[in-house]
C-alpha cells in the first residue's frame, strides 16, 4: 500500500477493501479529518486541483472510485464547471459534494457561487452539509436533501497555553467583499472589549497587511496588533476569552470549531448558521443586506465577556464525533462506488 501523501503526478493504489477517493482539495484540515480508514486519497497536492482538469480526470477516471468536491472550484467559470460536470457524468465517476458555504465569502457576489452550487448539486449523487439550517436552505433552493454531519474537531488545546480573561481577538486585513470596512469592525469590537473590562487584539496573517487606520489605533494603544501564521492560529485563538468572526457573508466557520476545541467563546455575525454549529455563540448584526451594525457588535462583545470562558471540548467526545463522521463518509463512499460497479 502506498503512503497517502504523494509526489506531484502520482496516483495512489488502494489496498484490499480500500476505496480510492479523489478529494477537492486534495488535503486540508477538514478533508483530512473526515477521510475514513476505508479510503485512500488519490491524486496529488496542489491548487487548483488537477481533478478539476477535464483531460486529467478523463485520463485517470479508472483509478478513482469516488470524487468528493468540498471547495477549490470557485476559480472556474460557470460554463467551465458545467463542462466539467458533464465529463464527470460521461465518465461515470460518482460525485459527492459537501456544501460548506451557501454564500462563499471569497466570491465578490452571491450569484456566482449560486450558479456553481446549482451545477455541482445537479450532478452529485450524495450531498452533505454541516447544519440542519443549511440543509433546509439547500432543499428550498436546490431541491436536494443533504445528509447533515457535525463539523469534526480540528485542534487540540495546548495544555501549556493559558487564555487571558478579557482578551478579545479578531482577524482583520485590508478591505474585502467579506469585510468591506475592517476599521469599523475594529472600532466596534474595541469599544465592546473596553466596556466589558478587556482589550482588543487584531490578528493579521503573516505576509498580509492591516488597514492604516488599524495600525494607527495600535500605535495609539487602542488595540494590539499581532501577526500569525495559519499553523499558529489555534494557539492564537486559545489565548483569547472571545473571538469575533468579522465576515458579513458565509455559512459555516472552521475557526469557530477551533474555538470550540480550545475553549474560546465566539461572537459571530447574523449572516450564517454559526449558532447551529455551537451553542457558545453570541450573535451580532452583520450581513450583506443591512451591513455591519456596530452597536450590536459592541454589545455582543461586552455581553460575551460577562460570561465565563467555556471549557475546551471534551476530547473523548470529539474523537467519538469524528469517528462517527468518518463512518458516514465510509458508508457513502461504499454505496456510490457500489452503484457505479453495477453500471
Amino acid at each position: 500500500m502506498m503512503d497517502p501523501v504523494h509526489r506531484p503526478g502520482e496516483v495512489s493504489v488502494a489496498g484490499p477493501g480500500r476505496l480510492r477517493v479523489a478529494s477537492v482539495p486534495f488535503s486540508d484540515p477538514y478533508v483530512d479529518a473526515v477521510l475514513p480508514e476505508e479510503a485512500v486519497p488519490v491524486g496529488a497536492p496542489g491548487e487548483p486541483s488537477r481533478w478539476l482538469d477535464e483531460a486529467y480526470l478523463a485520463a485517470h477516471a479508472d483509478q478513482v472510485d469516488v470524487l468528493h468536491l468540498h471547495s477549490g472550484y470557485g476559480h472556474l467559470g460557470l460554463r467551465e464547471l458545467e463542462s466539467w460536470t458533464e465529463t464527470v457524468r460521461r465518465l461515470g465517476v460518482p460525485l459527492v459534494v459537501t456544501v460548506h458555504q451557501l454564500r462563499d465569502p471569497a466570491q465578490s457576489s452571491r450569484s456566482r457561487h449560486d450558479g456553481h452550487l446549482r451545477t455541482v448539486l445537479a450532478t452529485a449523487e450524495v450531498v452533505l452539509t454541516l447544519t440542519p439550517s443549511a440543509a433546509d436552505e439547500i432543499v428550498d433552493r436546490y431541491g436536494r436533501t443533504p445528509i447533515v454531519l457535525a463539523h469534526p474537531s480540528l485542534a487540540v488545546p495546548d495544555p501549556e497555553l493559558g487564555a487571558e480573561r478579557g482578551l478579545v481577538g479578531v482577524q482583520l486585513g485590508v478591505p474585502s467583499s467579506a469585510v468591506p470596512d475592517p476599521v469599523a469592525v475594529a472600532r466596534a469590537a474595541a469599544s465592546g472589549a473596553v466596556s466589558g473590562g478587556g482589550r482588543l487584539r487584531v490578528l493579521v496573517e503573516a505576509g498580509g497587511d492591516a488597514h492604516p487606520d488599524i495600525r494607527a489605533m495600535a500605535e495609539s494603544g487602542e488595540l494590539e496588533l499581532v501577526e500569525y501564521t495559519r499553523p499558529d492560529l489555534a494557539a492564537q485563538l486559545q489565548q483569547l476569552h472571545v473571538a469575533v468572526l468579522p465576515e458579513r457573508c458565509g455559512t459555516h466557520s472552521r475557526d469557530l470549531e477551533v474555538c470550540r476545541d480550545v475553549g474560546t467563546r465566539v461572537v459571530a455575525p447574523s449572516c450564517g448558521f454559526f449558532a447551529d454549529q455551537w451553542s457558545e455563540v453570541v450573535t451580532y448584526g452583520n450581513d450583506e443586506r443591512d451591513g455591519l451594525d456596530p452597536v450590536s457588535l459592541t454589545a455582543a462583545v461586552s455581553a460575551a465577556l460577562t460570561r465565563p470562558m467555556p471549557r475546551p471540548a471534551d476530547r473523548a467526545w470529539r474523537e467519538e464525533q469524528r469517528a462517527a463522521v468518518q463512518r458516514v463518509h465510509a458508508e457513502v463512499y461504499a454505496q456510490v462506488a457500489a452503484d457505479r460497479s453495477w453500471v
